[in-house]
């Protein structure tokens, strides 16, 4: 038996396979089986890439700076940041403060906000995800992820709000499924100023729950956050550090944050790491005063070493590019797919990061309090059988597929047959339920 007390991303008493090993896009199992990791949000250059792993021996051989201590690679990294990604947006960012996990960095910005301000709501869109750590726990608004218990026998014990949390329509953003009278997002987000008063911050990401949005929503949920006097953070955790196939899925529209979260991809999958990039507004906010928030292990040298390396692989690699090549393929064939089978509700995307929702209970209702592995896992299950990795963020009806930036077009369509034959198991179950929508 484990002494591991182990958590997972789904329902049910299934245990996941066992990880011995990887290489690129691959992960390798005890069982001797090799599976392309088609869920892999925290490593962008895939597994064991040689330049992060040559930059992680070469900073093992470094002195534990803690945050308090000035670090060279520490600035180097700060400096090499700015510089990449945020090359052409020098007119309006500041600076940047790193931490461990995108958790720790929503709950940094948002801290941060109810203090320049004063105030305590804050406000996110519906079904969204930002952590499960202090106040990014509060923002997570999809019902299964409360930081609480599930209980397997029914029902669920929760840790008490702590914030007050104000909630935005989400977009729909669809490429197939999409409703055929979407309303102007004008209309929808016409109460979004009255929402917003006396928020300290509005926080919004790009694709939890499958929301995909245009410029046109994030300029108007920006326009509505300014004049309530609401910092607005963009929550880049996901698709921050080229998933979208840019460096920020922000920079697709006009309106710029007053805070970015980054994570997961930004050390390259070879160390924990994340970041708080504020504004220089922000910037010029803070002056004579300290930001009382201190976290030992925050910018080690062996993170500041991977985030380094990550930035001058992906330039050098031209990893943007091939990442918007690989989303048209991705667009197209997952159309395809959809088409096919009947129990495909919902697709939508952006760059390498895309979910297909199938028929079935609302989200709204789900709290993953059973033993049952829901829909969602069990058609994962059958794509490992065809032998790709496929994500469920624990939804019952909702899959996502994010590989490695560095998949190719082979490796793509391996990964795209492996759902292809893991839903004909939910094209099963929605015809025995008399395929009713």
């Amino acid at each position: 038996m484990s002494r591991l007390l182990r958590t997972t991303l789904n329902a049910g008493d299934t245990a996941p396979p066992t990880v011995v090993g990887g290489e690129g896009v691959y992960f390798h199992l005890q069982d001797g089986r090799r599976l392309i990791d088609g869920s892999n949000t925290g490593g962008g250059l895939g597994h064991r890439h040689p330049r992060m792993v040559e930059a992680i021996r070469e900073a093992a051989d470094t002195p534990v700076v803690n945050e308090g201590w000035t670090w060279i690679g520490r600035e180097q990294a700060a400096e090499d940041l700015i510089a990449t990604a945020f090359k052409g947006e020098e007119d309006w960012v500041g600076a940047v403060r790193f931490c461990i996990s995108g958790s720790e960095a929503n709950d940094m910005a948002l801290s941060l906000c109810q203090a320049l301000t004063q105030k305590t709501a804050l406000a996110t869109r519906e079904r969204a995800y930002h952590g499960l750590v202090g106040l990014s726990r509060s923002m997570t608004v999809q019902p299964h992820w409360h930081g609480g218990l599930a209980v397997h026998a029914g029902g669920s014990q929760l840790p008490p709000p702590i914030v007050d949390v104000r909630v935005l329509p989400a977009p729909d953003g669809a490429i197939y499924g999409a409703p055929l009278h979407n309303s102007p997002v004008r209309e929808y987000l016409g109460d979004a100023r009255a929402t917003l008063a006396d928020t300290a911050a509005t926080i919004i990401d790009y694709t939890q729950g499958g929301s995909y949005y245009d410029a046109d929503y994030q300029n108007e949920v920006a326009r509505h956050a300014a004049a309530a006097g609401s910092y607005w953070i963009a929550d880049e955790v996901v698709t921050g550090a080229g998933r979208a196939g840019r460096w920020f899925a922000f920079q697709g529209a006009a309106s710029r944050p007053d805070i970015i979260t980054m994570g997961k991809s930004l050390g390259g999958g070879a160390a924990s790491v994340a970041a708080v990039v504020v504004s220089k507004k922000i910037v010029d906010q803070l002056k004579g005063k300290s930001w009382q928030n201190y976290g030992t292990l925050r910018g080690h040298p062996i993170s500041m070493a991977a985030v380094s390396a990550y930035l001058a692989t992906v330039t050098d690699e031209n990893i943007l590019a091939h990442v918007r090549k690989m989303e048209a393929l991705f667009a197209r064939r997952l159309v395809e797919i959809a088409r096919k089978h009947p129990s495909v509700k919902r697709v939508a995307g952006q760059g390498l990061h895309w979910t297909v929702e199938l028929h079935g209970p609302d989200w709204r209702t789900w709290t993953a309090d059973t033993m049952e592995n829901p829909i969602a896992s069990r058609v994962a299950a059958r794509a490992m059988q065809a032998g790709a990795v496929i994500g469920t963020s624990g939804e019952q009806t909702s899959l996502f597929l994010a590989p490695a930036l560095i998949i190719n077009e082979a490796e793509s369509e391996a990964l795209l047959e492996a759902l292809d034959f893991g839903l004909q198991l939910a094209d099963q179950e929605f015809s025995r339920a008399g395929g009713a929508h």
